[in-house]
Protein backbone atom coordinates (compact mmCIF):
# COMPACT_ATOMS: atom_id res chain seq x y z
CA UNK A 1 0.00 0.00 0.00
CA UNK A 2 1.24 3.46 -0.88
CA UNK A 3 -0.32 6.89 -0.70
CA UNK A 4 0.24 10.46 0.41
CA UNK A 5 0.58 11.38 4.07
CA UNK A 6 0.08 14.94 5.30
CA UNK A 7 1.50 15.67 8.77
CA UNK A 8 0.41 18.67 10.80
CA UNK A 9 3.57 19.05 12.89
CA UNK A 10 6.53 17.13 11.47
CA UNK A 11 8.23 16.31 14.74
CA UNK A 12 10.06 13.32 16.20
CA UNK A 13 7.29 10.74 15.80
CA UNK A 14 6.11 12.02 12.43
CA UNK A 15 9.68 11.82 11.12
CA UNK A 16 9.99 8.19 12.24
CA UNK A 17 6.80 7.35 10.37
CA UNK A 18 7.56 9.51 7.35
CA UNK A 19 11.06 8.18 6.71
CA UNK A 20 9.75 4.62 6.59
CA UNK A 21 6.91 5.54 4.26
CA UNK A 22 9.21 7.42 1.89
CA UNK A 23 11.30 4.25 1.61
CA UNK A 24 8.13 2.39 0.59
CA UNK A 25 7.29 4.86 -2.17
CA UNK A 26 4.89 7.15 -0.32
CA UNK A 27 4.67 10.90 -0.76
CA UNK A 28 5.01 12.71 2.58
CA UNK A 29 4.16 16.33 3.35
CA UNK A 30 4.73 18.00 6.71
CA UNK A 31 4.49 21.35 8.44
CA UNK A 32 7.20 22.92 10.58
CA UNK A 33 8.20 26.39 11.77
CA UNK A 34 11.85 25.35 12.07
CA UNK A 35 13.91 26.34 9.01
CA UNK A 36 16.68 23.85 9.79
CA UNK A 37 14.19 21.01 10.15
CA UNK A 38 12.50 22.04 6.91
CA UNK A 39 15.83 21.84 5.10
CA UNK A 40 16.44 18.36 6.52
CA UNK A 41 12.96 17.29 5.49
CA UNK A 42 13.53 18.42 1.91
CA UNK A 43 16.88 16.61 1.74
CA UNK A 44 15.02 13.45 2.79
CA UNK A 45 12.35 13.81 0.13
CA UNK A 46 9.66 15.34 2.36
CA UNK A 47 7.59 18.30 1.18
CA UNK A 48 8.11 20.90 3.93
CA UNK A 49 5.59 23.69 4.54
CA UNK A 50 5.18 26.41 7.11
CA UNK A 51 1.89 26.08 9.05
CA UNK A 52 0.58 29.20 7.28
CA UNK A 53 2.03 28.40 3.85
CA UNK A 54 -0.24 29.47 0.99
CA UNK A 55 0.38 26.08 -0.64
CA UNK A 56 -1.02 24.18 2.35
CA UNK A 57 -4.61 23.77 1.02
CA UNK A 58 -3.36 22.47 -2.33
CA UNK A 59 -0.98 20.01 -0.66
CA UNK A 60 -3.61 18.79 1.81
CA UNK A 61 -5.96 18.15 -1.09
CA UNK A 62 -3.43 15.65 -2.46
CA UNK A 63 -3.31 13.61 0.76
CA UNK A 64 -5.23 10.44 1.51
CA UNK A 65 -3.73 9.98 5.00
CA UNK A 66 -3.47 12.59 7.74
CA UNK A 67 -1.37 12.71 10.92
CA UNK A 68 -1.85 15.34 13.63
CA UNK A 69 1.08 15.59 16.03
CA UNK A 70 0.92 19.26 17.04
CA UNK A 71 0.43 19.71 20.79
CA UNK A 72 -2.57 21.61 22.15
CA UNK A 73 -2.38 24.53 24.55
CA UNK A 74 -4.75 26.44 26.78
CA UNK A 75 -6.49 27.83 23.68
CA UNK A 76 -7.15 24.37 22.24
CA UNK A 77 -5.78 22.37 19.33
CA UNK A 78 -3.69 24.61 17.04
CA UNK A 79 -4.56 22.71 13.86
CA UNK A 80 -8.29 22.93 14.44
CA UNK A 81 -7.91 26.56 15.47
CA UNK A 82 -6.24 27.42 12.15
CA UNK A 83 -7.49 24.81 9.70
CA UNK A 84 -10.72 23.17 10.93
CA UNK A 85 -12.77 24.24 7.91
CA UNK A 86 -10.04 23.19 5.50
CA UNK A 87 -9.68 19.75 7.11
CA UNK A 88 -13.44 19.28 7.11
CA UNK A 89 -13.64 20.21 3.43
CA UNK A 90 -11.02 17.58 2.56
CA UNK A 91 -12.33 14.89 4.93
CA UNK A 92 -14.10 12.78 2.33
CA UNK A 93 -10.95 11.76 0.47
CA UNK A 94 -8.89 11.02 3.63
CA UNK A 95 -8.76 7.24 4.18
CA UNK A 96 -7.09 7.44 7.61
CA UNK A 97 -6.40 10.17 10.16
CA UNK A 98 -4.31 9.72 13.30
CA UNK A 99 -4.18 12.04 16.30
CA UNK A 100 -1.12 11.64 18.55
CA UNK A 101 -2.20 12.06 22.17
CA UNK A 102 -0.67 10.89 25.45
CA UNK A 103 -1.35 8.40 28.23
CA UNK A 104 -1.35 11.53 30.41
CA UNK A 105 -5.08 11.82 29.64
CA UNK A 106 -5.68 9.01 32.16
CA UNK A 107 -4.11 10.84 35.07
CA UNK A 108 -3.05 9.01 38.24
CA UNK A 109 -4.17 5.42 38.91
CA UNK A 110 -1.79 4.78 41.82
CA UNK A 111 0.04 2.04 39.97
CA UNK A 112 -3.02 0.10 38.77
CA UNK A 113 -3.17 -1.54 35.34
CA UNK A 114 -5.48 0.28 32.91
CA UNK A 115 -6.55 -0.12 29.30
CA UNK A 116 -8.35 2.10 26.78
CA UNK A 117 -11.65 1.70 28.65
CA UNK A 118 -10.26 3.55 31.71
CA UNK A 119 -11.77 6.89 32.57
CA UNK A 120 -9.77 9.89 31.42
CA UNK A 121 -9.15 11.99 34.53
CA UNK A 122 -6.06 14.13 33.91
CA UNK A 123 -4.28 15.73 36.83
CA UNK A 124 -2.27 18.28 34.84
CA UNK A 125 -3.25 21.15 32.58
CA UNK A 126 -1.42 19.48 29.70
CA UNK A 127 -3.45 16.32 30.22
CA UNK A 128 -6.70 18.29 30.28
CA UNK A 129 -5.73 20.04 27.03
CA UNK A 130 -5.13 16.62 25.45
CA UNK A 131 -8.54 15.35 26.54
CA UNK A 132 -10.18 18.39 24.96
CA UNK A 133 -8.15 17.93 21.76
CA UNK A 134 -9.01 14.22 21.52
CA UNK A 135 -12.69 15.04 21.88
CA UNK A 136 -12.52 17.85 19.33
CA UNK A 137 -10.92 15.64 16.69
CA UNK A 138 -13.33 12.77 17.35
CA UNK A 139 -16.26 15.18 17.11
CA UNK A 140 -14.93 16.46 13.79
CA UNK A 141 -14.70 12.87 12.64
CA UNK A 142 -18.33 12.25 13.55
CA UNK A 143 -19.58 15.40 11.85
CA UNK A 144 -17.44 15.27 8.71
CA UNK A 145 -16.67 11.60 8.15
CA UNK A 146 -12.96 12.11 8.79
CA UNK A 147 -11.71 8.65 9.90
CA UNK A 148 -10.03 9.75 13.14
CA UNK A 149 -7.95 7.38 15.28
CA UNK A 150 -6.45 8.38 18.63
CA UNK A 151 -3.04 7.12 19.76
CA UNK A 152 -2.16 7.63 23.42
CA UNK A 153 1.62 7.56 23.59
CA UNK A 154 3.63 6.66 26.67
CA UNK A 155 7.05 8.21 27.39
CA UNK A 156 8.87 8.37 24.05
CA UNK A 157 12.52 7.46 23.58
CA UNK A 158 14.71 6.54 20.64
CA UNK A 159 17.69 7.87 18.67
CA UNK A 160 18.72 11.18 20.15
CA UNK A 161 16.30 10.71 23.05
CA UNK A 162 17.82 8.35 25.56
CA UNK A 163 19.59 8.46 28.93
CA UNK A 164 23.11 7.71 27.72
CA UNK A 165 24.32 11.29 27.25
CA UNK A 166 23.38 12.33 30.79
CA UNK A 167 24.90 9.16 32.24
CA UNK A 168 28.15 9.75 30.35
CA UNK A 169 28.46 13.39 31.38
CA UNK A 170 27.63 12.58 34.99
CA UNK A 171 24.43 14.63 35.23
CA UNK A 172 22.04 11.66 35.45
CA UNK A 173 20.28 11.05 38.76
CA UNK A 174 18.13 8.20 40.01
CA UNK A 175 15.03 9.90 41.41
CA UNK A 176 13.43 7.64 44.00
CA UNK A 177 9.72 7.83 44.64
CA UNK A 178 8.53 4.52 46.17
CA UNK A 179 6.00 2.73 43.98
CA UNK A 180 6.46 5.07 41.00
CA UNK A 181 6.40 3.48 37.53
CA UNK A 182 6.22 4.90 34.00
CA UNK A 183 5.32 3.29 30.71
CA UNK A 184 7.57 3.92 27.71
CA UNK A 185 7.63 3.32 23.97
CA UNK A 186 10.41 3.35 21.38
CA UNK A 187 9.74 5.73 18.49
CA UNK A 188 10.21 2.93 15.95
CA UNK A 189 7.40 0.99 17.62
CA UNK A 190 5.19 4.09 17.45
CA UNK A 191 5.77 4.22 13.71
CA UNK A 192 4.99 0.51 13.42
CA UNK A 193 1.68 0.97 15.27
CA UNK A 194 0.70 3.85 12.99
CA UNK A 195 1.53 1.86 9.85
CA UNK A 196 -0.49 -1.08 11.15
CA UNK A 197 -3.47 1.17 11.83
CA UNK A 198 -3.24 2.65 8.32
CA UNK A 199 -3.55 -0.89 6.96
CA UNK A 200 -6.53 -1.66 9.23
CA UNK A 201 -8.60 1.52 9.65
CA UNK A 202 -11.10 1.57 12.51
CA UNK A 203 -12.43 5.15 12.72
CA UNK A 204 -13.15 6.34 16.24
CA UNK A 205 -10.77 3.85 17.87
CA UNK A 206 -8.27 4.80 20.55
CA UNK A 207 -5.07 2.87 21.22
CA UNK A 208 -2.55 2.86 24.05
CA UNK A 209 0.94 2.85 22.55
CA UNK A 210 3.39 1.58 25.16
CA UNK A 211 5.74 -1.31 25.73
CA UNK A 212 5.16 -4.40 27.88
CA UNK A 213 6.90 -3.34 31.07
CA UNK A 214 6.11 -0.19 33.05
CA UNK A 215 9.19 0.41 35.18
CA UNK A 216 10.56 2.72 37.86
CA UNK A 217 12.57 5.52 36.22
CA UNK A 218 15.62 4.82 38.39
CA UNK A 219 15.80 1.27 36.98
CA UNK A 220 16.11 2.63 33.44
CA UNK A 221 18.92 4.98 34.43
CA UNK A 222 20.69 2.19 36.29
CA UNK A 223 20.45 -0.14 33.29
CA UNK A 224 21.86 2.54 30.99
CA UNK A 225 24.83 2.96 33.32
CA UNK A 226 25.38 -0.80 33.40
CA UNK A 227 25.34 -0.98 29.58
CA UNK A 228 27.97 1.77 29.46
CA UNK A 229 30.07 0.14 32.18
CA UNK A 230 29.85 3.30 34.30
CA UNK A 231 29.08 3.76 38.00
CA UNK A 232 25.44 3.99 39.02
CA UNK A 233 24.27 7.61 39.18
CA UNK A 234 23.46 8.81 42.69
CA UNK A 235 20.03 8.32 44.22
CA UNK A 236 17.94 11.36 45.13
CA UNK A 237 14.76 11.36 47.15
CA UNK A 238 11.87 12.71 45.08
CA UNK A 239 10.58 14.90 47.90
CA UNK A 240 13.84 16.83 48.23
CA UNK A 241 15.18 16.55 44.64
CA UNK A 242 15.72 19.79 42.73
CA UNK A 243 13.34 19.22 39.81
CA UNK A 244 11.70 21.64 37.42
CA UNK A 245 7.93 22.04 37.84
CA UNK A 246 7.37 20.10 34.60
CA UNK A 247 9.68 17.25 35.62
CA UNK A 248 8.02 17.06 39.03
CA UNK A 249 4.57 16.98 37.44
CA UNK A 250 5.37 13.71 35.67
CA UNK A 251 5.71 12.04 39.05
CA UNK A 252 2.13 13.04 39.89
CA UNK A 253 0.89 10.18 37.69
CA UNK A 254 1.50 6.50 38.37
CA UNK A 255 -0.13 3.80 36.27
CA UNK A 256 0.60 0.63 34.37
CA UNK A 257 -0.79 0.97 30.86
CA UNK A 258 -1.89 -2.10 28.92
CA UNK A 259 -1.05 -2.48 25.23
CA UNK A 260 -3.15 -5.57 24.42
CA UNK A 261 -5.28 -3.67 21.90
CA UNK A 262 -2.46 -2.78 19.50
CA UNK A 263 -1.47 -6.45 19.47
CA UNK A 264 -4.99 -7.86 19.18
CA UNK A 265 -6.59 -5.37 16.79
CA UNK A 266 -3.58 -4.25 14.77
CA UNK A 267 -1.41 -7.36 14.87
CA UNK A 268 1.57 -5.39 16.20
CA UNK A 269 4.59 -7.23 17.55
CA UNK A 270 6.79 -4.78 19.39
CA UNK A 271 10.38 -4.64 18.27
CA UNK A 272 11.37 -3.29 21.70
CA UNK A 273 9.01 -4.90 24.24
CA UNK A 274 10.91 -3.42 27.22
CA UNK A 275 13.40 -0.63 27.84
CA UNK A 276 16.20 -3.21 27.98
CA UNK A 277 15.91 -4.14 24.30
CA UNK A 278 15.40 -0.51 23.37
CA UNK A 279 18.45 0.80 25.22
CA UNK A 280 20.64 -2.01 23.87
CA UNK A 281 19.59 -1.12 20.32
CA UNK A 282 20.29 2.58 20.88
CA UNK A 283 23.76 1.83 22.18
CA UNK A 284 24.47 -0.52 19.28
CA UNK A 285 23.34 2.12 16.77
CA UNK A 286 25.79 4.61 18.28
CA UNK A 287 28.60 2.20 17.52
CA UNK A 288 27.63 1.79 13.87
Amino acid sequence: MTGTLFCFGYGYCAAALGSGLIAQGWRVIGTTRDAQRAATMRRNGIVALAPDDAALPEQLARADHLLISAAPDASGDPVLRAHAQLVEAEAKHIRWAGYLSTTGVYGDWQGAWIDESAERRPVSARGAWRVAAEDAWLELGTSSGLPVHVFRLAGIYGPGRGPFEKVREGSARRIIKPGQVFSRIHVEDIAAVLRASMARPDPGAAFNVCDDEPAPPQDVIAHAAELLGLPLPPELDFETADLSPMARSFYGECKRTRNDKIKRDLGVSLRYPTYREGLAALLASEAD
